[in-house]
């Protein structure tokens, strides 16, 4: 007899998306959806694969809508990293970088550098594969692609800059003409046409450009005045999209027009998704300054407004002088524009320059996300073994140096050999975890894809159910496993318009199944691991614990489980993921029609 389903799984406890829990029941899977949920064990012997989920958590896949996976989902599609930990469905176009209208070369100048991804690897793969130059050939791309987990997409705003004024002119303080700012409105309405979800941008100044041509040039989002943001936001507006951004990391004051852009008096609201709501070393108001403007927004304002935020401790890992937070200083910003290494590194044996940076680092009206506090920089890796697991102010104390001396001159002998980590922020437990429950903040930030040295958060979902299992362990709960699974499947899939996110009769199974006797300290554990990009490979550092999740199982299929790890066909065939248009944005035709007739006004 042939099997009746193609996978069963048995006696879990099911967090079905909508922020309770069903309790035990028993999913019968076929031909990828989910076609029967049971009070009664399903036979064993009825399915191809079948799993006794016995005191683990069968939750929906999880969702990331913060990543950076533009290059690797187009080389490497599985995005194994990810799907591990339970990841089912992702989102890219992020922060203003995208890969939809613009040349290839533009595109991997736009996101190599900012996203610490070697340009030698991603400008080749874009050149070879992106022969698309509009928003239908691009969704067109990633429906014959063969996907691992399910994909979304923003389209952004540097991206339509550079497509309609050139790289060089659309880094410059060069306004676009009308007919330009008119091809930016069109770019992004054929965008929203074709399935994105809405905009991204970008104002903070930090991020530069790579390549010869606008080399260390902030992106081009940040060059856009007002008045032009005004434009794309009104077509978002019209159509429901989302605005994805970030407001300046330095000065933070545009957030009250980002605020204001989202208000729903007397009209339809802006879905506003902003980055970030932490609880940062070098501003400890800012999780409260967070919360209380979501409130703003939403409540008074009547907006559609959620801050990012991250379920995880925001530890950054840094090789020598090859620190992204220099840019937030003039001092360090200099060294970052230093294209060639040899005369970086001479330059921080320059006393001059180190007395003005040590100025600069002492500044108190400069701090962004960096507390620049070297007592709290510790050594991870080093060629003088002795030095691990010290602080850059330990070890200027044993040398009768201070504590950014110290720093320069090991720098200086070992280069990206001297490995150290720092924490930014979420530090205090208590903080995240009302940040977690906010109902103005979305846990869908990771970076994924990017920052491969520096940032590890690829298993974020895990990490926010260990703070929810944790804090019932302590017998101080701030929001129950439902709402915890609720807060990375169904508030994200729901919001951003994605069919993702549920565990219904009929839904597409994207399904994971959770041991949460897995979520431990081991969860922080960073390993280095390898990242193929077409026929080469380079390292990354992840954040993995296998014990965690015993399967994901991606549009019916199993993608990964514990014991059989990574199905051979994952990346290479169109069994998994498939591309996810924004199912909340309005059509074109439809705008302005009276509701009678199906339209909206």
């Amino acid at each position: 007899m042939q099997p009746v389903f193609d996978i069963v799984i048995n006696h879990g406890e099911v967090f079905d998306g909508s922020g309770d829990s069903r309790g035990i029941c028993h999913l019968g899977i076929r031909d990828g959806r989910v076609i029967k949920i049971s009070d009664q064990p399903l036979p064993a012997d009825s399915a191809t694969h079948y799993y006794d989920a016995t005191g683990k958590w069968v939750t929906p896949g999880f969702i990331e809508t913060h990543s950076h996976y533009d290059a690797e989902v187009i080389a490497a599609p599985a995005l194994k990293e990810s799907v591990r930990h339970g990841v089912t469905t992702v989102m890219i176009g992020s922060c203003s970088i995208s890969m939809v209208n613009a040349q290839p070369e533009d595109c991997s100048d736009l996101f190599t550098r900012v996203e610490a991804v070697p340009r030698e690897l991603v400008l080749p793969v874009l050149e070879k594969r992106k022969r698309w130059k509009n928003a239908a050939g691009y969704r067109g791309f990633y429906e014959q692609h063969p996907l691992g987990p399910n994909l979304g997409s923003f389209i952004g705003h540097s991206d339509l800059r550079v497509a309609v004024m050139g790289l060089e002119r659309a880094t410059s303080d060069v306004k676009p003409s009308e007919q330009e700012l008119q091809r930016m409105e069109q770019f992004l309405e054929e965008a929203l046409d074709a399935g994105c979800v809405g905009l991204s941008l970008m104002t903070t100044r930090l991020d530069k450009v790579d390549g010869d041509r606008a080399w260390s040039r902030p992106l081009p989002s940040t060059y856009a005045r007002w008045n032009e943001f005004k434009r794309l936001f009104a077509v978002l507006r019209r159509r429901n999209g989302v605005m994805q951004g970030a407001p300046d990391a330095v000065k933070k004051v545009n957030v009250l027009r980002f605020l204001w852009q989202a208000h729903g008096l007397f009209r339809r609201p802006m879905k506003c998704s902003m980055l970030t709501a932490l609880d940062l070393k070098s501003n400890p108001w800012l999780n409260v300054v967070t919360r209380l403007s979501g409130f703003l927004a939403n409540r008074i304002l009547r907006g559609n407004f959620r801050w990012q935020t991250l379920p995880a401790p925001f530890t950054v890992y840094l090789s020598g002088l090859n620190v992204n937070a220099f840019e937030e200083f003039a001092s360090g910003e200099l060294l970052r524009d230093y294209k060639d290494e040899d005369a970086m590194y001479a330059k921080v044996d320059d006393p001059a320059f180190r007395k003005l940076f040590k100025k600069h680092v002492n500044a108190l009206f400069t701090k962004g996300l960096w507390h620049r506090d070297f007592s709290d920089c510790w050594v991870v890796d080093c060629p003088d073994a002795s030095l691990i697991g010290k602080n850059f102010e330990e070890i200027g104390a044993r040398d009768g140096k201070d504590a950014v001396d110290a720093y320069f001159d090991l720098a200086v002998q070992y280069r990206n050999a001297l490995r150290w980590k720092t924490n930014y922020g979420n530090h205090r437990p208590d903080v995240v975890r009302k940040l977690l429950a906010s109902p103005h903040t979305h846990v869908g930030f990771a970076d994924s894809g990017a920052h491969l040295e520096s940032i590890a958060q690829y298993n974020f979902p895990l990490r926010l159910l260990k703070y929810v299992r944790d804090a019932e362990l302590e017998g101080v709960p701030f929001i129950s496993v439902a709402e915890g699974v609720q807060q990375v499947t169904s508030d994200l899939a729901d919001w951003f318009g994605l069919s993702a996110g549920h565990i219904a009769k009929g839904a597409r199974a994207d399904v994971v199944i959770v041991d949460p006797e897995g979520l431990t300290e081991e969860l922080d554990d960073v390993h280095w691991a390898p990242m193929p990009i077409e026929d080469a490979e380079i390292q990354r550092i992840v954040k993995r614990n296998d014990d965690a999740v015993t399967a994901t199982i991606i549009n019916g299929r199993v993608a990964w489980d514990r014991e059989n790890g990574f199905d051979p066909a994952l990346g290479e065939a169109q069994a998994f993921g498939r591309y996810l248009p924004g199912n909340q944005v309005l059509p074109r035709a439809c705008v302005g029609v009276p509701a009678a007739q199906g339209g909206v006004l």
